[in-house]
């Protein structure tokens, strides 16, 4: 087990933690935020184009999000667009700014979302297993082919482990985070 695997596996859990932090970016907890809608896709002149590369998105205050496109001629594309999402969103428009009015959340549907982060947590850790089980492969194979003893190995596999570990608390943390947020009221 060299370094440079190591960095590799690193560098892949890194991408785990930051697509499951996208990911969970993307889940309404009740509040307004720009990121809910920042990567829908808009048809833009015959391009899927994320709606933040056609218009600027803000908030207004808790509750609203203000989009006021570039081209006003966009208006009814990505009101389209945002209606389609599966966010459950329900854009209105005065012809040159649309506003979403996010809706106050039920307990029930706080308690889906909560599951739902469950699986998408789970998701991002079988990812994380599937690198690890490639990792451990190549260490395996390492010590079959005589390029490491095989207490380098176990060696190797407790480094391993140690690495797992720390990215696993990485994702329960996040999740812990967006969990106390999806609760709040």
């Amino acid at each position: 087990m060299n370094i440079e695997n190591i960095d590799n596996l690193k560098l892949n859990f890194e991408e785990v933690v930051k697509q499951y932090q996208n990911d969970l970016k993307k889940m309404k907890t009740g509040r307004a935020s720009t990121e809910l809608v920042e990567g829908i896709q808009v048809e833009y002149f015959g391009t899927r184009t994320p709606l933040v590369h056609m218009a600027n998105v803000s908030v207004l205050d808790a509750k609203t999000i203000e989009i006021s496109p570039w081209n006003k001629v966009q208006i009814k594309e990505i009101q389209k667009a945002i209606s389609k999402s599966d966010l459950g969103l329900n854009p209105s428009d005065d012809g040159n700014v649309i506003r979403i009015v996010i809706p106050l959340m039920t307990e029930e549907r706080r308690l889906d979302l909560v599951k739902q982060l469950g699986k998408k947590t789970e998701e991002m850790k079988i990812r994380m297993r599937r690198h690890r089980e490639d990792f451990w492969s190549g260490i395996q194979k390492n010590e079959r082919e005589g390029e490491i003893s095989e207490d380098e190995k176990f060696k190797a596999k407790d480094d391993l482990q140690k690495i797992v570990d720390e990215y696993n608390k990485k994702l329960d943390e996040i999740e812990a985070k967006k969990k106390q947020d999806l609760m709040q009221i």
